[in-house]
């Protein structure tokens, strides 16, 4: 063989396993991404199940304190912050506001020994800790998934294919009122 032909094979080599290294980590970004819009999904899904058992609890407790509107109407709105949020920024900052509401709602339950008796209401707080447990599971999911997708966006190679195709960070689903890192007490 010449020694042109040697370099022109070499050369074809090299570039073939740079195109296969692209479409390799190419590949693993959409994976990733799409790894990321599943967790979040299904995060959403028990967001949804605890935002449809909002309003049956607040209509329990507003049979039993009927003048605690404030506290009841606090907890509707923040559940539809949180229900009509579009991004995830939103929706985090949504979940917040409603974990602290529904901490007034269970607070105010103190005040009212026949609520805290109403099997409705019983019933309804255990849904609710089976859920917020669901929401605790997914947001760690969810959290653990973006983490690997990031790294990957950060690290080279993988940074710059990811600038090629605009591969950009996801936000993690944090929490950021220190008081609201607590889950929502829903034992009496």
């Amino acid at each position: 063989m010449e020694p042109g032909t040697i370099i022109l094979i070499i050369i074809i080599v090299i570039i073939a396993i740079l195109v296969l290294r692209i479409i390799g980590a190419y590949n693993s970004f959409i994976r990733f991404r799409n790894m990321v819009d599943e967790a979040f999904s299904t995060m959403d899904v028990y967001l949804k199940k605890r935002y449809d058992l909002v309003p049956n609890l607040v209509e329990t407790v507003k049979g039993y304190a009927a003048h605690e509107s404030e506290t009841l109407e606090r907890v509707i709105k923040a559940r539809n912050l949180a229900s009509n949020a579009t991004s995830i920024e939103e929706k985090a900052q949504g979940e917040n506001l409603l974990t602290g509401a529904l901490r007034s709602l269970f607070a105010l339950s103190e005040a009212y020994p026949d609520l805290k008796a109403n099997t409705n209401f019983l019933d309804l707080q255990r849904q609710l800790q089976n859920i917020e447990e669901d929401i605790a599971n997914a947001r760690k999911h969810y959290n653990s998934v973006v983490r690997e997708f990031n790294t990957r966006i950060e690290v080279f190679p993988g940074n710059i294919i990811a600038a090629i195709f605009n591969f950009t960070r996801r936000p993690l689903f944090e929490v950021e009122d220190v008081q609201h890192r607590e889950a929502v007490r829903v034992e009496f």
